[in-house]
Parts: C-alpha cells; structure tokens; sequence
C-alpha cells in the first residue's frame, strides 16, 4: 500500500507557516529553497510549504491531524504565542478532540487518540449505526 508522506501547502508567507509549525507543533525545519520554500518534518510526515504567488487561498484542502500524546500543551502555546487557539470538537466526532488553524486559515485536527480506531468517548449521534470496518471494505 501507498503510504501518504508529504503535504504540501501554498502560502504568501512561507517563514511565517514554517515558524508557526516549529514553534507549536515542534516540527524540525530541514531545508529552505532559495526561492522561499520550506520544508519540515516531524520524523514521519514531511510538510513543504511554497511561496504562492497568486492572492487568495487555493481550494481542494480540507485538513490534516497531529497525533499527539496530550492535546492540551498545543492549546496552551497558541495561546502564549498569539496563533488561534484549538477548540475542543464535538463528541460525535470519530477521531479527534480538538480543531485549530495556522495563521492561513488550514485547519488543523489533534488526536489524542489516533487515526486507527473511533474515539473511546465518542458519543453517536441518535439513530447513527457505524457499520463494521470488514463490510465497508468489502
């Protein structure tokens, strides 16, 4: 199977996004092209960030999530550093606790739980059956 590895997003201001995901999410920088670009890694995912040079955000991306090990330390150095604050996200979500943005407007998801299995706490919404994972790959 394929494996998903590198996200690329488009900004008019590529250091201030690659700061943004150092900074909070600890992200290491590994390369800056000589035409503004970045690219990090968090040892798994690698995220390159180009300079787009047309005004207006580009449509087709929805999100990404962080696993992390306690959502509450991200919360809290947003919050120290000025970016939006993540808010926690409803119980009938599947994977995530909590819903942010970088200072583009992406959204941004962190689990606690992970993307392997629905959340322990999730609480269905009435009348939502969730099918068996075997049936709907089959």
């Amino acid at each position: 199977m394929a494996k998903i590895k590198h996200i690329v997003f488009n900004t008019t201001d590529p250091k201030r996004l690659a700061h943004y995901y150092r900074d909070v999410y600890g992200m290491e920088i590994v390369y800056k092209s000589s035409k503004g670009g970045y690219s990090l890694t968090d040892g798994y995912m690698n995220l390159s960030i180009h300079r787009n040079k047309m005004d207006g955000k580009p449509s087709g991306f929805s999100h990404f999530g962080f696993e992390v090990d306690a959502n509450e330390p991200y919360v809290e150095r947003c919050e120290e550093l000025g970016y939006p604050v993540p808010e926690k996200r409803p119980a009938d979500r599947h994977y995530t606790e909590y819903r942010g943005m970088d200072p583009d407007g992406n959204n941004i998801d962190l689990s606690t739980n992970g993307y392997n299995e629905i959340r322990s706490d999730r609480v269905a919404p009435e009348g939502e059956v969730i099918p068996p994972l075997e049936e709907e790959n089959a």
